[in-house]
């Protein structure tokens, strides 16, 4: 009989329980196909084994949602998978783990991470494989729900004293966050100790008005968002109040530099004199050119080289808000910067060199504008609302034909699009209208962020053997942990 072992958490972690509910599934939308549909249903149908993945949404009700998704040809069937309040505060970011290496045979299991602005980092532990399908119908008082009994909550941390602003795995043993008290901290994933931390100088306080009544130390601060490069080595950082970048060096664990924005190329991406001016985001990327950086701002983004200096811009026209942006590989080496809109789209930007566009104002040259290849949704398929957050998924056999981007509004919506991996190589005169829906699920709720995975096939394990077992997970994943790097 194998026995229990009791989880190991620090001083700051507590369990919070979870109220478990279930949610009925929506009726699947009829499929909008802008181009070339016939060939995006026969990639999906080719394959022997349906296309499962996990997502997952926070909200500003405070509800974490879980929802799977299983393309099997032209259809997408969606089932919740759990339901259920998760903060007292709404949910500002999510952040996924890889999924555990062990042997074929053995179960895979999936790190959960949710941050609010309540303060609070909730664990949860996730299953990477399917739920035992059901074989029970789904009626009007009974809603169909796969509830995988291997997932299950871990606990919270509460080593940050102000909203959670982002959280990310660089690996499966360390947890980075960031929040606005100006921390970003390290913590271990064994025992959920907190390993270090590196503290944002505070901003100085420039330009507030003369009633401001805020007390000393009160002008908004911390960290907006922050980006690991894939060596592990250097970090970069956007605050709030801050009209500069912050280089960090993980292996000493102190600052590296600043890089201040010049107030000419703000203006440029629409930071105009009364702007604000810091960055709201900023992610890594990579061309046939080198590394390179994205830092995002209201209505633009400023794309750098690894010398500090400024390639191109993304200005998208008509002038609207952007929210969420990350580079994809499309093929091989290739990344394409995608960018989702207030109006509802998702715009696909070349950043190599030779795509580059000069650009002049006034006759005078400006920072190159990086080529717009095409736009998934907006108004071409009657799409106008914001889209909140997105993330692009690769089946789990790697093809380089497609992938599926899953998008989720503030109008509650997800949707799942087919994407053809050609539509980014041909030439055209312009950006083209990409994309096949595949699926919507409405899930009534103002999304704020969301993550997803691609899932295994159910493995035929029992579930009580191993859930037994997964209660030591820390003890579990020591020996695999230990050789990451610290």
């Amino acid at each position: 009989m194998a026995k229990r072992k009791r989880n190991q958490t620090n001083g700051n972690s507590t369990v919070v329980p979870s109220n478990n509910s279930s949610k009925k599934s929506r009726p699947l939308t009829d499929p909008i196909r802008t181009h070339d549909s016939a060939i995006a249903v026969t990639d999906l149908e080719s394959h022997e084994q349906p296309i499962i993945f996990q997502l997952i949404t926070g909200s500003y009700e405070k509800i974490l949602h879980g929802v799977m998704a299983t393309v099997a040809g032209s259809k997408v069937d969606f089932v919740d998978t759990f339901l259920f309040h998760a903060h007292t505060a709404a949910i500002r970011c999510l952040a996924v783990s890889p999924p555990t290496v062990g042997a074929t045979q053995q179960a895979q299991k999936v790190l959960l991470a949710s941050g609010g602005t309540d303060e609070r980092i909730n664990l949860y532990h996730l299953s990477a494989h399917a739920p035992k399908p059901s074989t029970k119908p789904s009626t009007i008082l009974a809603p169909r729900v796969a509830e995988n009994p291997l997932n299950r909550e871990l606990g919270s941390l509460l080593h940050h004293s102000s909203a959670v602003t982002k959280l990310y795995f660089p690996n499966r043993s360390k947890l980075l966050s960031a929040a606005e008290d100006r921390q970003i901290a390290v913590i271990r994933t064994r025992d959920w100790s907190l390993l270090s931390s590196i503290k944002s100088p505070a901003p100085k306080q420039m330009g507030r008005p003369s009633g401001d009544t805020a007390p000393t130390g009160g002008a908004p601060s911390g960290v907006n968002d922050f980006a690991v490069h894939p060596s592990m080595k250097v970090m970069l950082s956007v605050g709030k109040g801050e009209k500069c970048l912050r280089l960090w060096n993980l292996v000493t664990g102190k600052k590296a530099g600043a890089l201040k924005f010049d107030r000419d190329h703000l203006a440029q991406v629409g930071e105009e004199r009364h702007s604000l001016g810091e960055g709201r985001r900023v992610v890594w990327g990579a061309t046939n050119a080198g590394d390179e950086f994205c830092v995002g701002f209201e209505r633009g983004l400023l794309i750098y080289g690894m010398n500090s200096k400024p390639r191109c811009k993304v200005f998208p026209e008509p002038r609207t808000k952007l929210h969420q942006f990350s580079y994809v590989q499309v093929k091989g080496d290739d990344m394409l910067l995608a960018v989702s809109t207030e109006d509802g789209r998702v715009l696909f930007y070349s950043t190599r060199p030779a795509d580059l566009q000069e650009s002049t104002k006034d006759g005078k040259s400006t920072i190159p504008s990086a080529k717009l290849l095409a736009q998934l949704g907006g108004k071409a398929v009657d799409l106008s609302g914001r889209v909140k957050d997105f993330v692009c998924l690769w089946p789990e056999h790697k093809s380089p034909r497609f992938c599926v981007i899953v998008t989720a509004g503030s109008d509650g919506a997800l949707r799942l699009w087919q994407v053809q991996i050609s539509d980014f190589s041909e030439d055209s005169d312009g950006p083209r209208q990409v994309g096949t829906l595949l699926g919507t699920y409405e899930t009534s709720q103002r999304i704020t962020c969301l993550a997803a995975f691609s899932m295994l096939p159910y493995n035929g394990t029992d579930p009580v053997e191993d859930n037994i077992t997964a209660l030591g997970v820390h003890d579990e994943t020591s020996a695999e942990e230990s050789t990451d790097s610290e």
